[in-house]
């Protein structure tokens, strides 16, 4: 082959090869997965993927895959253990649903009786009915926790002990329980149906004074009458009593009349020297 066959081969060559390297470049373009971030390599010209690099981000993308499939199994678990432990320690009316503040004061039970040795023999077979927050004087909150009538007696047994650890659990908020009673309307004229005592509103409204202030006794009352044809009731409490019950007055007047519309004030008699 002769110098100028040569130099023109060269130059052909030369016109050949840029349109050779797009087709190449947009070969490996379209083969490039979509959506991840590669680095692209320029070398002599030619454009290429690192298939090292490729393989390495595509697994970590199955492995990130596999890291959020198992967080949202491991939520699904613990939420469905969360909402049997809050259903095995508060039972509605009608199985109507918790709040979400109900839920919380249900939780706390179920903690208090796994991790509390001297409770947790008395709570096990105990729960709640609901749960609500009542806004008292000075600023402060006091939770009203409903028990079944049928266990008030068992509650009673822990009342000290268990008010004490929810007071901790719910820092700065005074805790209550009541028993769940329920009032029943006045039969009709000509009905053969009573009412029982127990069920009127006074009967109620007294029952209700005692599950309040527990476990203090009511030891005397008054009664006054104003000018305007309001009344507000004074009750007294047992003295022996007084280190459990002396800093909750306030909160049992407020809880007592947001209950029932009643003022009553909470004292101690007091005592000749």
């Amino acid at each position: 082959m002769t110098v100028k066959s040569l130099a023109v081969l060269n130059k052909s060559y030369k016109k050949r090869v840029p349109c050779e390297m797009k087709k190449e470049q947009t070969r490996l373009f379209r083969q490039l997965p979509s959506g991840l971030n590669m680095e692209v390599i320029e070398q002599k010209g030619l454009v290429f993927a690192d298939k090292k690099i490729i393989e390495t981000q595509e697994a970590a993308k199955r492995t990130r895959l596999w890291f959020l499939f198992m967080e949202v199994i491991i939520c699904s678990v613990l939420g469905s253990v969360k909402m049997f432990t809050t259903k095995k320690k508060i039972q509605k009316d009608k199985d109507a649903e918790p709040t979400e503040f109900e839920e919380t004061v249900a939780q706390a039970l179920f903690d208090l009786e796994n991790s509390n040795s001297d409770l947790k023999s008395e709570l096990k077979d105990l729960f709640i009915n609901s749960a609500v927050q009542i806004d008292v004087a000075g600023n402060r909150k006091a939770i009203v926790i409903y028990v079944p009538y049928r266990l008030r007696k068992s509650y009673r047994k822990v009342h000290l002990r268990l008010v004490r650890e929810l007071e901790k659990k719910f820092s700065g908020k005074d805790v209550v329980l009541l028993a769940t009673r329920r009032i029943v309307r006045p039969p009709k004229k000509g009905s053969a149906v009573q009412r029982p005592r127990s069920r009127t509103l006074t009967a109620v409204h007294e029952a209700m004074l005692e599950d309040l202030v527990y476990p203090a006794e009511i030891v005397g009352k008054r009664t006054r009458y104003r000018i305007d044809g309001s009344k507000i009731s004074k009750i007294f409490l047992d003295p022996k009593e007084r280190n459990n019950t002396e800093y909750k007055l306030e909160s049992y007047a407020g809880v007592y009349r947001k209950l029932t519309g009643k003022d009553v004030v909470f004292d101690f008699p007091v005592t000749e020297a």
